[in-house]
């Protein structure tokens, strides 16, 4: 006699993004306020403190900081001395770096009512919401990202993972952070890389999603490379809004096969890898959204000139459309393999977003390599176009 007992329930969910300047300044309550309506009356709540190395180097009064803020507070405590990371994609390839994490939650008997707190970019923030989540079945993590891509992106999201046999993000969890720090002031540190990076997942949302905030990048093209401070900080919030709609309304945790958040990443993820990860996450995307929008006027979705002005837009903000990889053929070989590899990570049938029209995606469930590689052409014509002229000049 079969038997069967039927078991379903659901799970309301909340957090917060918060924008602010300077976020362990005595004057700044907004962490000691958010402390105060978590608080525990019965005891004092630990927070162990996880920094990415760069952020420790260029912001060398930090330690300090983190002390005075929290020896005032009431209803929390300093775990112990902030555990300092090498940040990067590194982090996430190094098993030593997650095995620290998790001995120090140990050592200091972090639990799960305390906090485990990521102070970095977004390899950081994922390692560290990974190491957090695995322990004692999910420790409260806070993420505060110092990076534009990890403020606009990765940051404010629920994926959390580690690199693992060379793929990326085959080992992770979905996990809410339970609130999310975005401090301006981090950015001020940035190299010209990392601050420009981070606006290809602007660029990503808003072809898919917003033509109006792709109008509105266009429009900031000088701008933002000259590091206007506002013009990043408005980027940084419509991205990140446009992110939270997507995972509020739509597929929070990927029970399906269609990500358009993953607009241009199929390819980026790949090339990542193949540079041995020399080649920035944002700079990647950047490199991945042109081969994607350039196959978008290919299959006829797109005029070639709206394929060139995105290519154009790309280019002008001072990230790359090609790489020297790709010029051969083992590279490119190697490339196409990310379709499968992309694939097996989503689960289900191969479903890549590409452009319907500009400002709106679309699931695709076919890629076909020789027009990858037609596109993959096209760009390299346009970059030796763009050489050639500055030399001219």
């Amino acid at each position: 006699m079969e038997r069967v007992l039927k078991q379903g329930f659901n799970i309301d969910y909340s957090y917060n993004i918060y924008f602010t300047e300077g976020i362990f300044a005595p004057h700044n309550k907004l962490l000691s306020d958010f402390f105060q309506q978590r608080r525990n009356p019965d005891f004092k709540q630990k927070v162990l403190v996880v920094v990415d190395s760069s952020v420790w180097k260029h912001h060398p009064n930090l330690n300090q900081e983190l002390q005075d803020y929290f020896k005032d507070l009431n209803d929390v405590v300093l775990a112990g001395p902030p555990l300092v990371i090498t940040g990067g994609e590194v982090c996430k390839n190094d098993p030593q770096a997650l095995e620290s994490i998790v001995q120090a939650i140990d050592e200091y008997a972090v639990d799960r009512h305390s906090y485990v707190f990521a102070i970095g970019g977004g390899a950081i923030l994922d390692l560290v919401g990974y190491a957090a989540a695995i322990s004692h079945r999910g420790i409260r993590h806070v993420r505060i990202p110092t990076t534009v891509l990890s403020q606009n992106d990765s940051g404010v999201g629920v994926k959390n993972s580690v690199n693992y046999k060379g793929k990326k993000n085959f080992l992770g969890t979905f996990t809410p952070p339970v609130a999310v720090f975005n401090d301006y002031s981090f950015l001020a540190t940035l190299d010209k890389r990392s601050w420009l990076a981070g606006i290809s997942e602007a660029i990503k949302v808003a072809l898919i999603k917003d033509l109006d905030f792709y109008n509105w990048i266009q429009a900031q093209v000088e701008d933002l490379p000259r590091r206007d401070s506002q013009s990043m900080k408005e980027l940084i919030y419509r991205c990140a809004d446009l992110h939270l709609e997507h995972i509020r309304n739509g597929d929070p945790f990927e029970l399906g096969s269609s990500r358009p958040l993953d607009f241009g990443h199929w390819s980026a993820h790949k090339l990542e890898q193949l540079s041995n990860f020399e080649v920035l996450h944002g700079e990647a995307v950047a490199i991945g959204l042109a081969i994607d929008v350039i196959y978008s006027y290919l299959i006829g979705n797109l005029t070639e000139s709206e394929a060139l002005s995105v290519v154009n837009l790309i280019h002008q903000l001072g990230l790359p459309v090609y790489h020297p990889i790709l010029s051969e053929v083992e590279g490119k070989q190697q490339l196409l393999k990310g379709l499968t590899e992309f694939q097996e990570h989503l689960g289900g049938r191969l479903t890549v977003v590409l452009l319907e029209k500009l400002g709106k995606g679309r699931d695709y469930h076919h890629i076909d390599g020789d027009y990858v590689l037609q596109a993959i052409d096209i760009l390299r014509d346009f970059e030796k176009e763009y050489n050639r002229l500055d030399e001219v000049s």
